[in-house]
């Protein structure tokens, strides 16, 4: 199963490449919102917190993970929110100094639709890795306990599947690391 590590720089790489060479107004779209969707692609794994305490009820992690966290409601329902909340935002506020206040979060006035859409991006990413590289996912879960998962780390040699994950996770962190130099001169904050 990919690690945190991937779970988080695959949602940051993917979020932060849009920002960087699609949004035209880097201001409306400030870094905040890609490191909330990177802490989101760790969010269907929150089942292995619940399991430490599970754990002590006689549960095992094949009964607690990738089930109620690893479906498409979870990103869904984000989705959902995301669109509810512009859907406020736009409809049912008269006043232009409301409607310019509303949604909006914090000192850096990040907007909640946003980040909703972050959080759906974040966790689906999740899901589409744990799905594409190890294991299955229950899509559909508690509806149906239908599972599905291409496993292409598995269909590596033996020796080399074990190396895939740890191997994949430093890649992206170096190849992350050289474009945040190129794109953005890290190295001036050191």
């Amino acid at each position: 199963m990919p690690q945190a590590v991937t779970h988080v720089l695959i949602a940051l790489i993917i979020v932060e490449l849009i920002r960087d060479y699609f949004i035209k107004d880097k201001k409306k779209f400030p870094l905040h919102y890609v490191l909330i969707a990177g802490i989101a692609g760790l969010l269907p794994d929150i089942d292995i917190a619940l399991y430490w305490i599970l754990h002590w009820f006689g549960f095992t992690l094949q009964e607690v993970h990738r089930t109620f966290s690893h479906n498409l409601f979870v990103p869904v329902a984000f989705l959902l929110l995301a669109g509810l909340t512009l859907k406020l935002k736009s409809r049912k506020l008269k006043s232009k100094e409301l409607k310019k206040e509303f949604g909006k979060l914090g000192k850096h006035h990040l907007k909640i639709y946003m980040i909703f859409l972050m959080i759906f991006i974040g966790s689906f990413i999740h899901l589409l890795l744990d799905f594409l590289l190890s294991g299955n996912i229950m899509p559909f879960y508690p509806v149906s306990t239908y599972s599905i998962g291409l496993n292409f780390v598995d269909k590596l040699p033996i020796p080399l599947s074990g190396l895939a994950i740890p191997t994949l996770d430093a890649i992206l962190l170096v190849l992350w690391l050289i474009h945040e130099e190129f794109r953005h001169k890290i190295s001036s904050f050191i």
